[in-house]
């Protein structure tokens, strides 16, 4: 993207539409309330804050209140829905493009009007690139539907975008599970416990997000078509699945946590085993190299002129025995 094109604004119908690309305080000068065609959709969409004097701008001309001008460039704790005479405001959290943690998000306001929709990033991202394909080809009902359905077809996007990153967490614990059962690398546990930490992550900006879908589910606003009040009821359901999805992932690392737990103690139980038959076989030949190292003057058998090789064949033979002793018991292998 041209880093001087951080805004694109789409005009659509049913047999029309038209893109444009340019920067924030373009469309501040150009943007004009009294020029919108009631048949026609407005999406104007920015990709950063920075220029807060054309946003504000912006805002003023759609008649926006003094407190959801300042929510626009305040930090969000939680996502929130405020409804107003002419437009509903509200706010969200997502994941931020191309990030592989979950901790990184990209903080996202939508003002839906009577034939328009804004929406502000906080930072450069492209999440509503299959919208902006819809619009430009045509595809399912998106230009022949009102800015409320295409506040539901951006908000899918988002949900997408967070079941794409869900099913990257599925692999990697496929992955972990594979390298606890065959390579139980020392890094596992850190591996683990980091995608245990996106799973929260994820769970963070999900809940809201559904609570934020009930609000307009239930709300009765002009704003939004009864008719179109299932498709936010489709989000929230799937807003449900993702957070089920999230419960499953966080069990499943669980018991994998208590699985390399489990295999580290099998291991280090296998290895007290070993030392210890090893302890087990060199006890008694210790015995009988301490009781011939004792300096007594009297030992009948060192007169013996084969008592060296009679006690050495008798330690070899006794170390032996007990090896395969400790075989037939099944003690030596590993499980």
């Amino acid at each position: 993207m041209n880093p001087t094109q951080t805004a694109q604004t789409y005009q659509y119908s049913h047999d029309f539409f038209a893109v444009k690309a340019g920067s924030a305080s373009d469309f501040a000068d150009e943007f004009d309330p009294q020029l919108i065609d009631p048949d026609n959709v407005y999406w104007l969409n920015l990709h950063e804050l920075n220029d807060r004097e054309s946003i504000e701008k912006i805002c003023h001309k759609i008649g926006l209140d003094k407190l959801s001008i300042e929510s626009i460039f305040l930090p969000l704790r939680r996502a929130k829905v405020e409804e107003y005479p002419t437009y509903l405001f509200f706010q969200l959290h997502t994941l931020r493009n191309n990030s592989q943690d979950a901790e990184q998000t990209d903080q996202i306001t939508f003002i839906l009007g009577a034939h328009y929709l804004l929406s502000l990033q906080t930072d450069e991202g492209l999440h509503f690139g299959e919208v902006r394909e819809r619009i430009e080809k045509s595809k399912g009902k998106i230009r022949n539907q009102k800015a409320d359905f295409l506040l539901f077809r951006l908000l899918d996007a988002l949900l997408d975008e967070l079941f794409l990153y869900t099913g990257t967490i599925s692999d990697e614990i496929d992955r972990i599970d594979q390298r606890i059962h065959t390579q139980m690398e020392t890094d596992l546990l850190r591996s683990i416990e980091k995608q245990k930490r996106n799973l929260i992550n994820i769970r963070k900006i999900v809940q809201p997000i559904k609570d934020l879908l009930s609000s307009l589910e239930s709300m009765d606003n002009d704003l939004i078509e009864a008719t179109n009040k299932h498709y936010y009821k489709n989000l929230r359901n799937s807003c449900l699945s993702l957070l089920e999805d999230v419960e499953a992932h966080k069990q499943i690392l669980d018991g994998l946590a208590n699985l390399y737990y489990a295999v580290q103690g099998q291991r280090m139980n296998h290895i007290m085993k070993v030392l210890t038959v090893v302890s087990s076989i060199f006890i008694p030949l210790t015995f009988i190299v301490g009781v011939y190292g004792m300096n007594f003057k009297h030992m009948p058998e060192l007169e013996y002129t084969y008592g060296y090789y009679t006690v050495v064949g008798l330690m070899f033979a006794l170390a032996l025995g007990l090896f395969i002793f400790f075989m037939q018991r099944g003690w030596l292998k590993r499980e």
